[in-house]
């Protein structure tokens, strides 16, 4: 279950003045592992959530945070009498500070094969351009 609690402090100075979202879960979570590849017009993040569907996978953009949870059901039901248990199962959490270089409007996200490709469209500002030279 998650819950939303609110910290008022300022990061910078240490004020009280300044109201921010801390999220706290309970439960067992896993840090999903990602390839971040950059290319001219856009970076493309691959998170690996295995057991993680189309249908179970939270993608956020809230405040320059892109937050991605994949939920993962358990095999068994939850009172079965394990004689030996070495496999855990939980969900998948990551957040991921997003500079205002990246097109937030057009982020988009597919889910393949317990695989989430997320693309952040670099912003028109951002993108390499190439400058023609006028000959006087």
């Amino acid at each position: 279950m998650n819950t939303d609690v609110e910290k008022n402090v300022d990061k910078h100075n240490g004020n009280a003045d300044v109201a921010s979202i801390e999220y706290t879960r309970g439960g067992r979570y896993y840090r999903p592992r990602v390839d971040i590849v950059e290319r001219e017009g856009d970076l493309t993040v691959l998170a690996d959530m295995p057991g993680v569907g189309p249908d179970d996978v939270d993608v956020q953009f809230n405040d320059g945070v892109l937050t991605i949870l994949g939920r993962v059901a358990d095999r068994l039901p939850a009172d079965t009498p394990y004689l030996s248990r070495e496999y855990g199962v939980g969900d998948y959490y990551r957040s991921f500070q997003v500079s205002d270089q990246i097109d937030a409007q057009q982020i988009s996200a597919e889910m393949a094969n317990g695989v989430l490709t997320l693309h952040l469209p670099k912003a028109a500002a951002a993108r390499p351009r190439k400058i023609a030279v006028a000959a006087k």
